[in-house]
């Protein structure tokens, strides 16, 4: 596998605070050669051999913006199993429901454009449902839960110029851990 050349936007660049434009389809050719730069950029983030070799930080999503470019497209890579990975390709996602349940990820959050450790807890919802287009325009719906639930916020808040640590109590980064579910 080849790394590509990704140009990640560190969390003190000010185009991360961009609100991402709808996305017009069809895709131009350079949107669809991210996409596929971006999937094979985050499957081998989290495959040990590879992230050893260039020093990666395993990552699990990655927005647009990330790459300086504000169009609402997201890419999230999720490892279901040892070396098997699913990928979602979100293009204009729109929360249609959401739990009351919140959830947060005990660990912490973490950011490909946040390059050090923050402390504190996320509020996310523990389910949701959303409303997106794939690369070919195509209208779909998604629920997702737990895990994937939390990566499709956070890269939402990307595509709102919204970064976690933004989400993340400054006085008390622990506020309210006892109302949420710990994942």
């Amino acid at each position: 596998m080849q790394l590509p050349n990704l140009k990640i936007l560190d969390e003190k660049n000010k185009t991360l605070r961009k609100i991402s434009e709808e996305v017009k389809f069809p895709l131009t050719k350079e949107d669809k050669k991210t996409i596929k730069d971006i999937i094979t950029y985050l499957t081998m983030s989290q495959i040990e051999e590879y992230y050893e070799k260039y020093n990666l930080r395993p990552g699990m999503g990655l927005a647009f913006i990330q790459l300086g470019i504000p169009k609402n497209i997201f890419v999230i890579v999720d490892e279901v199993d040892e070396g098997k990975f699913e990928n979602y390709v979100i293009i204009n996602p729109k929360m249609i429901s959401h739990s009351e349940e919140l959830i947060y990820v005990g660990e912490g959050e973490g950011c490909l454009s946040v390059n050090r450790e923050v402390e504190g807890i996320v509020p996310r919802y523990a389910r949701m449902r959303i409303s997106y287009q794939n690369e070919e325009g195509q209208k779909l719906e998604i629920r997702v839960r737990e895990d994937l639930s939390v990566a499709f916020q956070h890269e939402m808040d990307h595509l709102n110029g919204i970064l976690f640590i933004d989400k993340i109590d400054k006085k008390d980064p622990f506020k309210n851990r006892e109302k949420m579910r710990e994942i």
